[in-house]
């Protein structure tokens, strides 16, 4: 199963602990989000320490984890700029999470072997946003009534995907 995580950058040390935990749950790739909502701002120089620190954390997880391939760790993008990206425009399962009324992901049909799963900043995505991810072909889901905080979310759904899907089951 190849998994991308779009997350948006979280504040403080919550965007190291998401990519590690994220690694030693399998992901393929993780693709960092500038939103409108975000609270970190990164000029170029910035996110280019942080792609690099965030490398190292990525080759830690695996050696912890005795994983041999070092999932992609790319660069903070702006995500009006992602959705356009032509990597969006395969046979990936895209799925978005929200809090409001959306399919429960226990309840997903296996339609691909790569998945793209886009988890939003603190205060959710803008309305705007999520509108375009939908027209984007993304699929609105949930976690039933819980609603998680930004860090937990990836990792609660790479759990499940896994476990669906993935080497967990």
């Amino acid at each position: 199963l190849k998994i991308t995580l779009a997350q948006s950058l979280a504040a403080g040390d919550k965007m190291d602990w998401i990519i590690q935990k994220a690694v030693e749950l399998g992901v393929h790739t993780v693709q960092p989000l500038l939103t409108e909502r975000s609270i970190i701002k990164l000029d170029r120089e910035r996110a280019d320490k942080k792609l690099e620190h965030w490398k190292t954390i990525a080759i830690s997880a695996c050696e912890q984890t005795g994983r041999a391939t070092i999932p992609v760790i790319l660069s903070p993008i702006h995500f009006n700029q992602w959705l356009s990206e032509e990597n969006l425009k395969t046979d990936n399962l895209k799925l978005i999470l929200t809090p409001s009324k959306a399919q429960n992901i226990n309840h997903l049909d296996k339609l691909s072997n790569s998945i793209v799963f886009l988890v939003g900043p603190e205060g959710g995505f803008s309305e705007k946003e999520m509108a375009l991810a939908i027209n984007h072909a993304f699929i609105p889901i949930n976690f039933g009534q819980r609603i998680l905080r930004t860090e937990t979310a990836p990792i609660v759904a790479l759990s499940i995907l896994q476990n669906l899907w993935g080497d967990f089951a």
